[in-house]
């Protein structure tokens, strides 16, 4: 074929020059789900690789919408350099694992997250990292578990679903005499309530598919070390076992992120006049909620969360399975699922969901039983909020 008779390919076709150079900026973060990015030269591929040079290669290594999320995470957490992952335990999973290695030791509070539970229980032992765990409202407890090859402390400041407030300042303290890594998963109590670094934490944690992003439509992570190379260890652990987030999703949080804290304030006054309200209803054995005069750690939440109880309420329903499959119906306003943080509010059942790994003895240890409910509360109008509730009550103490 001759160069006459050849087929042009209109260069409008070709991959370089996607960009159109502009006068102005966006107001909003494009979505740019590239997965690869051009370079120049070798040369100038070094310059990135090396850190002489801004820039992109390869999405698992790193995209412009999660370096965005990031940032703005790290504003709220006031810690630099956080990394955005595909999941909130791909965030634990990172920490853990891109720091430790076969022959550590790890201590984690006996009332973390469902798959940390497992995570420490199963996974971590079988790779050569054995772990403990103890009660996190107990510094003693903490130090009784410590052991000469101790790495690392994994704790959640507000416990899920008891919302029992862990010993901040004794841990802390703790840790850093024994030279032990304090981790803090802070995405139950949020950024709005607690600032992990400033209680001493090593690592920071959040799920940011939770209150974060807020809408029930993404799933992330993030992890930030205060430590430079525990965060390039972290780093690699998560590009090298590709725990890459989606642009599409960092594009969604960080949408969600620009309101979480009208968000937090909203679910949270609706959160306190809820607790207030189940306080006062028959049927019921407890009521969690941090602010309340009659919780457990009430002294130490003051000191604390500072005046915060959160979004989250729990509470305990006489009557055992049936009650909570009672309440569950007549609750229907309310969606029944597994998670926290929507905009609207969310039931969960932690002996059918989150704990069902966990026996009926080891739930009953840590303060769950059939009849527990934790509530992640949205931002309804109050009224309606409460009346959607009462109308579960009234069907579990019929079921009674």
């Amino acid at each position: 074929m001759s160069d006459e008779t050849r087929p042009r390919v209109k260069p409008t076709l070709m991959r370089p020059g996607g960009m159109i150079p502009e006068a102005s900026a966006p107001v909003v973060t494009p979505l740019m789900p590239s997965v690869v990015y051009a370079s120049e030269t070798p040369d100038a591929l070094d310059d990135q690789y090396e850190g002489r040079a801004r820039g992109y290669t390869y999405a698992r290594e790193g995209h412009p919408n999660a370096e965005v999320l990031a940032r703005r995470i790290d504003a709220l957490e006031g810690i630099e350099g956080g990394l955005v992952t595909a999941s909130g335990m791909a965030a634990v999973t990172a920490a853990l694992m891109g720091i430790c290695r076969a022959g550590d030791h790890v201590v984690g509070g006996d009332q973390l997250y469902g798959r940390s539970l497992r995570l420490m229980r199963e996974d971590l032992p079988r790779l050569g990292i054995e772990t403990t765990l103890a009660d996190q409202t107990d510094a003693e407890a903490i130090a009784a578990a410590l052991r000469p090859e101790t790495r690392m402390v994994l704790i959640e400041v507000v416990s899920n679903p008891t919302l029992r407030i862990a010993d901040m300042a004794g841990i802390a303290a703790l840790c850093a005499e024994r030279g032990v890594l304090l981790v803090i998963d802070n995405t139950f109590t949020t950024p709005a309530a607690v600032k992990a670094v400033e209680h001493g934490a090593d690592i920071v944690i959040h799920s940011v598919t939770k209150l974060l992003a807020g809408h029930s439509d993404v799933t992330l992570g993030w992890v930030a070390a205060k430590d430079p190379e525990l965060k390039t260890a972290i780093t690699n652990f998560a590009v090298t076992t590709g725990l890459t987030p989606s642009p599409f999703d960092c594009w969604l949080a960080e949408r969600g992120l620009l309101t979480f804290g009208l968000r937090f304030e909203r679910a949270q006054a609706n959160a306190r006049a809820l607790a207030d309200h189940l306080a006062r209803q028959t049927g019921l054995k407890q009521v969690l909620y941090p602010t309340r005069d009659d919780h457990p750690d009430r002294a130490r939440a003051q000191a604390v969360l500072r005046g915060q109880g959160g979004h989250m309420v729990t509470f305990e329903l006489e009557g055992g399975r049936a009650a909570a499959n009672a309440f569950a119906k007549g609750a229907s306003d309310l969606a029944f699922a597994p998670t926290l943080g929507d905009v609207g509010t969310t039931l969960s059942h932690p002996a059918s969901s989150s704990h069902r790994a966990l026996t009926p003895e080891a739930r009953a240890a840590i303060g769950i039983s059939e009849g527990t409910f934790r509530v992640s509360v949205g931002l309804e109008e109050t009224e309606a909020l409460l009346a959607a509730i009462d109308k579960g009550l009234a069907a579990a103490r019929d079921a009674g």
